[in-house]
């Protein structure tokens, strides 16, 4: 037989290429297949990272990015809009320190989808995806069917920076719901266990019905019940700690190090699946060793006058964890800003916005712009943050359980925040209606948002990534966000 030429292949025929077997073609030429996809789109990236931060409960977008103060009592809110260094954008006035950083960061107010679920919301933003696979139960535990996230696709594409480090780390904590559950969306799914995120695991919140940035920020979910257990005050990667004794120099010994992780085995399986333990290991092994990734974990004992600029709080410390990792060469952070769902405002909305959710936050991602600025990584370094999806335009109430109104899910709006990475600097894409309901121009998805950090990223629109069976699956769903970008 001759030499096979594989053309340059689209994304829908990068699935079919799935039945080669049906073809005549072997296996053997999957490879040839997998080159041709590769070759296909040659792409310069402008990004080597990115930092996804993730609102967990969904961010209000008229009390912080989008606001509507011609819009109705019921629906424009306490807030008031401030100016920006950027002439015509506002935002929130408990947005200052970002306000004065809007030449660096855009904004899409159009993000859309058909979901107004926690569970089915997460799922969409954490993995780019409108639609949720076939038999998908909606239950609160991930799934080998479940599409891939996000960091493990980033994860699998891009090529490592540093070959000590795993491509995509989740921190600092998974996203579990008060009820116990995990929610889908973070894993690999139908990659397979071996491709799933590393988990930094720092936090312990005790009852979780506890929220916030603790232990500055902290407030308690249901106002009308007494919590179990006392404020949260931990911060640290339990499963990264080392023994007593075991310093730098002995840490050199991998044997050591092994025997030390084993001891904790069973804090490690209680955190990831026990069939990927041995990929785990390895991964924790890497970062113990990597001298740079230990100082990225040390937060809590950082400068103190860095610790103050980022907010000495999960929130601060959180964005200057995922800082030093990019600077350390992890191509994905996925920060989790709130475990628990605690942007979820049914009630008490306004007080929680304001004293417990917008200044940590507008701190922390200022503290992360403005050291990016200086390290000279905000090129080179994307940031996305949003959440599951939007709140109501109403405001509403639930006496039952709180004492002030707030506002309900609402999947068919939200704002995103981009920086860095070749984003141009005080850019609006999209708008809503007058009351923050619906994309009344330009409407973006999920799917859009993913294909925005995989074109960034240098990932080509013929990507695909290839599950046990060496079968392709396509990776990108939607079109970057061109217009985020200058030229």
């Amino acid at each position: 037989m001759g030499n096979w030429l594989h053309p340059k292949i689209s994304r829908r025929t990068s699935v079919q290429a799935g039945a080669v077997g049906l073809l005549g073609m072997g296996m053997n030429h999957l490879a040839g297949l997998q080159t041709a996809t590769a070759a296909s789109e040659q792409l310069r990236p402008t990004a080597k990272s990115c930092i996804y931060i993730f609102l967990s409960g969904g961010l209000a977008q008229q009390d912080s990015f989008d606001m509507k103060p011609n819009a109705p009592d019921d629906v424009r809110g306490e807030f008031k809009p401030i100016a920006t260094q950027t002439p015509g954008i506002q935002i929130c006035e408990h947005l200052p320190m970002l306000a004065q950083r809007s030449r660096r960061w855009s904004l899409v107010r159009s993000l859309t989808h058909s979901t107004n679920g926690h569970t089915l919301g997460h799922f969409f933003m954490l993995t780019g995806r409108s639609v949720a696979p076939p038999g998908f139960s909606g239950d609160r535990l991930p799934s080998s069917i479940d599409w891939p996230s996000i960091s493990s696709i980033v994860g699998d594409a891009v090529p490592t920076r540093n070959n000590n480090l795993p491509s995509a780390v989740v921190l600092p904590e998974r996203l579990v719901h008060w009820s116990g559950g995990v929610i889908p969306g973070a894993y690999a799914g139908q990659m397979g266990h071996a491709r799933d995120p590393f988990f930094v695991e720092a936090t312990a919140y005790g009852d979780p019905f506890w929220r916030g940035a603790y232990p500055e920020y902290t407030f308690y979910q249901l106002p009308n019940k007494e919590p179990t257990s006392p404020t949260p005050t931990v911060f640290q990667a339990p499963n990264l700690k080392l023994s007593a004794g075991l310093n730098s120099r002995r840490l050199d010994g991998r044997m050591e190090l092994l025997r030390t992780l084993d001891g904790q085995r069973q804090a490690l399986e209680n955190s990831a699946h026990v069939e990927s333990y041995d990929h785990h290991r390895q991964a924790a092994i890497s970062l113990l060793a990597n001298q740079d990734i230990r100082r990225a974990l040390d937060v809590t004992n950082a400068d103190e006058k860095v610790q103050q600029r980022y907010g000495k709080n999960s929130f601060g410390w959180s964005l200057l964890m995922a800082y030093r990792l990019v600077e350390a060469g992890v191509n994905l952070v996925q920060v989790n800003l709130g475990n628990n769902e605690a942007w979820d405002t049914h009630g008490d909305a306004f007080w929680r916005l304001r004293e417990k959710l917008l200044p940590p936050t507008d701190r922390a991602l200022s503290a992360l712009l403005d050291d990016l600025v200086d390290s000279g990584l905000l090129d080179s370094t994307l940031i996305v943050m949003g959440g599951e999806f939007g709140r109501t335009p109403k405001i509403s109430g639930l006496p039952e359980h709180y004492k002030a109104p707030g506002r309900d899910h609402w999947g068919a709006a939200q704002t995103l925040l981009f920086a860095g990475g070749g984003v141009r600097g005080g850019t609006v894409v999209g708008a809503t209606d007058k009351i923050a309901a619906y994309p009344a121009d330009n409407p973006k998805s999920p799917d859009d948002m993913a294909a925005t950090i995989y074109r960034a990223l240098g990932i080509p629109s013929t990507a695909a990534w290839y599950d046990d069976l060496k079968r392709p699956h396509q990776v990108y769903y939607g079109r970057p966000i061109d217009e985020l970008f200058a030229g």
